[in-house]
């Protein structure tokens, strides 16, 4: 890419151009080696102390108009992106993906600053610097990771890293003395807003905490955690211990009165089916116990045979009135001979 020899300054005192070579008369081609975007996510992303921007040919500014356009292969744009990044959740995630894909090919730098600095101008983390630098180096869309990062961006540091445009949601931030710091990064031209992400935050994620510390305090004591770890003085700690044994026996009762739906469930089901399989074998019984002893049941015709019988035996019915009515019985109920 050619050289900018000017050596100019905007009114914001950030640097035209970022070069480490003496003004020349002429432009020439110099290859850049800056660091390239990262393309595999095997391991974490270095430290800017690692892999440091050594590259010898100037650093033009660019434009916006000009990066959304694309640079060659060799010329990311590099995109700078600063934080606390306290327990790194979803919101900072995707504030670093906006970042990442501003421009076609960007290089996404990621400014962590410290505890020191952060305790001075924010307040107190959960996480402590080194946990946070390592959160931010597991990020997929992070291609490299400044620990101690300023608080307020110099010309010194953006020169540096050689920063082409610094993303940032649009909400002025103000701290340190400053209605917005990055004031006069808006005003060179070289701020490029990212979006918030509404309902996730640090303070949401520590305020849902405070708000159900018992929860989490009897809960990391059942996990083993001491009272002493937990800061818990010793009659919470009876207390939190006490409330755990009975929410113990609660899920005990609960589990047995569960258990005995189930067993009444189960017998009552047995129980409607041998009624209905009872009442299905009464019927049977009732309907062969009527088929042979009812008024048309077997059992009376073979009676009325034998009393025919008998009385033509004895003499006291004539042989051709009993054939007559033998012929009576047999009309009156043929499928029962």
């Amino acid at each position: 890419m050619p050289v900018l020899t000017t050596d100019a300054e905007s009114e914001t005192g950030i640097p035209k151009s970022f070069s480490n070579e003496p003004p020349s008369e002429t432009m020439e081609e110099i290859e850049h080696t800056c660091p390239q975007p990262r393309l595999t996510l095997t391991a974490p992303a270095p430290f800017a102390d690692e892999t440091s921007c050594h590259c010898q040919a100037p650093h033009e500014r660019l434009t916006i108009a000009q990066a959304r356009l694309g640079t060659p292969v060799d010329r990311p744009v590099r995109v700078y992106a600063d934080g606390i990044f306290d327990l790194f959740h979803s919101g900072h995630a995707r504030a670093l993906m906006q970042a990442k894909t501003l421009f076609p090919n960007s290089y996404l730098l990621v400014g962590v600053c410290s505890d020191d600095l952060t305790h001075k101008f924010k307040g107190f983390t959960v996480m402590n610097e080194a946990e946070r630098y390592e959160a931010l180096r597991h990020c997929r869309y992070v291609d490299e990771v400044i620990r101690d990062a300023p608080w307020t961006l110099t010309p010194e540091f953006l020169e540096k890293h050689k920063i082409d445009f610094v993303a940032h949601d649009d909400i002025p931030y103000s701290s340190a003395g400053s209605d917005d710091v990055y004031k006069h990064i808006k005003e060179a031209g070289m701020f490029v807003p990212t979006q918030r992400t509404e309902g996730i935050s640090t303070s949401d994620i520590i305020t849902r905490i405070v708000r159900d510390y018992d929860v989490y305090a009897r809960r990391n004591l059942q996990r083993g955690y001491t009272a002493k770890e937990l800061n818990v003085s010793f009659i919470n700690e009876k207390k939190y211990r006490f409330q755990n044994q009975v929410d113990k026996m609660k899920e005990k009762v609960k589990n047995v009165e569960e258990r005995s739906k189930e067993f009444v469930n189960r017998v009552e089901e047995k129980s409607h089916d041998l009624i209905q399989k009872w009442e299905e074998k009464s019927r049977e019984f009732i309907g062969n116990f009527l088929e042979l002893f009812g008024p048309d049941g077997a059992w009376n015709t073979a009676q009325l045979w034998l009393i025919v019988l008998q009385r033509i035996e004895l003499g006291t019915l004539e042989p051709q009135a009993g054939e007559s009515l033998c012929i009576t019985i047999m009309l009156s109920t043929p499928a029962k001979i």
